[in-house]
């Protein structure tokens, strides 16, 4: 996997780099065609779907790369999601973590996505106290 480290790692800071562009085609094209992210044990979506959402929800959405972790043919690739509600207009800051399933091509096959939701929820309701 020495080889395939630093095209997973490049695969990870442009994935980031993605996200906070808040351009949903732009996060799809990191997964393999049919590509699908399950959050929080809920059923698999497709990836286009979920950056939309998540988008929508959060217009000012900034992800930052925290850890990426090689182990047992998995990634793991830790984040921390910042942004304003667009209905609470609560300002959230979310740490959590992707499984990924790499395919041949070196592109995201699957996502096993984590996050604490009791405390995105109350997040979303109280925020998480001042930016920066």
């Amino acid at each position: 996997m020495a080889q395939d480290r630093r095209q997973i790692e490049q695969l990870a800071r442009d994935y980031t780099a993605a996200w906070c562009s808040r351009d949903p085609a732009r996060v799809a094209s990191h997964y393999a065609p049919g590509g699908t992210i399950a959050i929080n044990g809920a059923e698999p979506a497709p990836i286009g779907e979920v950056a939309r959402s998540f988008i929508a929800a959060f217009p000012d959405i900034e992800v930052l790369m925290d850890d990426l972790v090689f182990k047992d043919g998995v990634v793991e690739y830790h984040w921390t999601f910042t942004g304003t509600s667009s209905q609470s207009g609560k300002w959230v800051r979310i740490p959590g973590f992707e499984e990924w399933t790499i395919d041949a091509d070196g592109l995201i096959a699957s996502s096993l996505g984590h996050y604490d939701h009791v405390e995105y929820d109350r997040q979303l309701r109280e925020g998480a106290g001042p930016a920066g």
